[in-house]
């Protein structure tokens, strides 16, 4: 029979109707499954050590001849297979197989096997292997150098030592039905081998170098393949339906150029260019503007806005809270006072009489430029004619909200902001169908952030540290990880922390603010502290998008909490000191941030810059739960040899097949980086 890589795996001798579906358990349907089925480890047993040299508490590779076998009863019942292994170096040494009496069968005398695994003290030295292998059976000749040996994903009824001698047994017939799709020049610009080899090198390799060779060009193909996939998703999305072509005509953004208080940075004209090309083409622009906190994203939202309204568009910002909003709007005003263009302000706690005007000036198209929240997006908003949809701290929206928001227009152009901090290669990946653009460089006047660790000794010292800061007119405000007191973890909680702080600090106002606090009152409370009418204290979940630049101290404890404080500190100019304090149990957090009056200035031109927040949230993981939709995960995120070969089941081509068959949903889910 001609074997393909399509044809079914039980015509391979070897293979039973029990060991086939052994191996559907594993995805292993077809011969080519089988190939593609890498080690997820490999044993390196290519430095070999002396029988006589082998100690007690080491972890050794050794060979030798089977001396003599036999199989001995413990006290309790439990019977144990033993064998003697002797060297070249008359060095000897018994190896133990305790429950595995049936090795009598396997492992004669006069065989010369491998044996890799810790050494015992047990009435002498004594070997439990982990792994065994009969390199030669008595009187042939055993190879002249060490193995790597690949451990393979295993199921139920079929250990990874028999995969092995499947694989090894038909690996000589399968690798010639494999063909190259890359031709050489890729394949040297990626610095990966020829499939062929790569494949070959997996599965039987003569160094632990070679396997993991062969592992990146399985990982280099899947990961290939996905950005096809992304690539035509992305092009599709496009010409689904034809974009706006805005004409660069250079009147309102000119202005604003010219008006700035400050210079743009490299950065920022890059991403001005990349927008603009996008919104002058006749596809819809999507793209992702990622930059960390005070890299100005908003000002370069802000240009791509204008160039929407020299068309006569609309153009949209909608972010996730009531007071992101009203940040928003006072920033732009700042900005867009010399061109005499004023933003409107779409949000739920408007008057019905205002939120009605809002909704009339929206729909007439006297209101140009707006920003909102999710009041955007209910039924009774219309746009006249909506250009732009730009949508900050993009991933605390769910999918349905921003298509919402883009559908109250004939095909916008959809921008997208965040301050998470992706790797820009799992950006590539995770919103494949995004472009994407990063702000990395900061503008001037931006201050510098100065971490301690400070242990709970440091504690009335700390205090005092605050104390002397507020007197001095700034601010503070105390971090915590948890909202209440639990049995289940000894971590301080922010509802408890704040009356005792407020005993520390009586001369001072303490605010709460955490999750479960109605949104009215949680506002009023960030209100208060971006007024500088109180202090604050909060757990984690407190509002980040608050303009909190007076703050400029901070003091954490516990190792997660210092990234959920980074939000609005050092844009003053002066350092943010930030000490944390290890608190027992290693849990708990606070912070401290201030405000100094004497660089408003400075500050201002900061924050107009941009208003960039930080949400260390997790999109990470949320994008590697919705890219393990794909049948086969992408090799390079799995182990590497030795130790930690990939898992790579997919056939060529398998990381595109797997994104074919995603649900509508589910594309529509990574598409939107949820």
């Amino acid at each position: 029979m001609t074997l393909h890589l399509y044809t079914s795996v039980k015509y391979l001798k070897g293979v039973g109707p029990k060991r086939a579906e052994a191996l559907a358990r594993l995805g292993i349907r077809t011969v080519g499954d089988l190939l593609y089925h890498a080690p997820h480890r490999y044993l390196d047993a290519t430095t070999v050590t002396p029988l006589a040299q082998a100690h007690v508490g080491q972890d050794v590779t050794c060979v030798g001849r089977v001396a003599s076998t036999g199989v001995l009863p413990t006290h309790k019942g439990l019977r144990v297979f033993r064998a003697v292994l002797r060297d070249d170096a008359a060095g000897l040494l018994e190896c133990a197989w305790p429950g595995q009496p049936f090795l009598e069968r396997q492992i004669k005398k006069g065989q010369l096997l491998l044996v890799t695994g810790p050494v015992r003290y047990y009435h002498g030295r004594q070997l439990v292997p982990r792994e065994f292998v009969i390199l030669a059976d008595e009187g042939d000749a055993g190879p002249e150098r060490g193995l790597v040996l690949p451990v393979y994903p295993a199921t139920e009824g079929l250990t990874h030592r028999q995969i092995r001698g499947l694989i090894h047994q038909h690996l000589d017939a399968l690798l010639p039905l494999v063909h190259d799709p890359h031709p050489r020049a890729l394949r040297d610009a990626a610095d990966v081998p020829e499939l062929r080899t790569a494949l070959g090198a997996v599965h039987r390799p003569a160094a632990a170098a070679d396997a993991e060779a062969g592992r990146r060009r399985l990982a280099f193909d899947e990961l290939f393949d996905q950005q096809l996939v992304h690539a035509r998703a992305r092009a599709l999305a496009k010409r689904a339906r034809a974009g706006i072509r805005f004409a660069l005509k250079k009147e309102l953004t000119t202005r604003l150029k010219e008006h700035l208080p400050f210079e743009l940075t490299a950065d920022q004209r890059h991403a001005i260019r990349e927008i603009a090309d996008d919104m002058t083409a006749p596809l819809r622009m999507h793209r992702l503007l990622m930059g960390d906190v005070g890299t100005g994203k908003t000002v370069v939202a802000l240009f791509a806005m204008l160039l929407a309204l020299e068309n006569e568009y609309q153009a949209v910002i909608m972010a996730p809270t009531e007071l992101l909003a009203e940040q928003h709007v006072a920033t732009l005003t700042r900005l867009l006072a010399p061109l005499e263009l004023r933003p409107d302000l779409l949000i739920g706690r408007l008057s019905p009489a205002e939120k009605a005007a809002a909704r009339e000036r929206i729909a007439t198209g006297a209101s140009r430029l707006i920003v909102g929240t999710h009041a955007l997006i209910q039924e009774a908003v219309k746009f006249r004619r909506l250009g732009l949809a730009v949508i900050d701290e993009q991933h605390r929206f769910g999918v349905e909200q921003r298509a919402a928001l883009v559908e109250k227009g004939d095909a916008p152009d959809v921008l997208l902001l965040t301050a998470t901090p992706i790797p820009r290669s799992l950006a590539l990946t995770w919103y494949g169908d995004l472009d994407v653009t990063e702000l990395r460089e900061r503008p001037p006047g931006w201050g510098t952030v100065k971490t301690a660790l400070r242990t709970e000794p440091a504690r009335p010292k700390i205090y005092e540290f605050i104390r002397a800061e507020c007197a001095a007119g700034r601010q503070a405000y105390v971090l915590y990880p948890v909202i209440d007191e639990s049995e289940k973890a000894d971590l301080k909680a922010a509802t408890v922390m704040a009356g005792r702080i407020a005993k520390v600090f009586p001369e001072l106002v303490i605010g709460l603010v955490h999750g479960r606090l109605k949104a009215e009152e949680r506002d009023a409370t960030m209100r208060a502290f971006r007024d500088n009418t109180r202090d604050r204290g909060g757990d984690r979940r407190r509002e980040r998008d608050g303009d909190a630049d007076r703050a400029r101290r901070a003091v954490r404890a516990g190792a997660a909490a210092p990234a959920a404080g980074q939000g609005g500190p050092g844009r003053g100019g002066e350092p943010l000191h930030s000490p944390v304090r290890r608190a027992r149990g290693g849990a708990a957090a606070r912070g401290v941030r201030a405000d100094d009056r004497r660089v408003q200035d400075r500050r201002a031109r900061s924050r107009a810059a941009g208003n960039g927040r930080v949400d260390r949230g997790a999109p990470v993981g949320r994008g590697a739960a919705a890219l393990r939709q794909f049948r086969h995960r992408p090799a390079a995120t799995r182990g590497r040899a030795p130790g930690g070969g990939g898992d790579h089941r997919a056939r060529p081509g398998a990381g595109a097949a797997g994104a074919r068959g995603v649900s509508g949903a589910d594309r529509g889910a990574i598409r939107a980086g949820v």
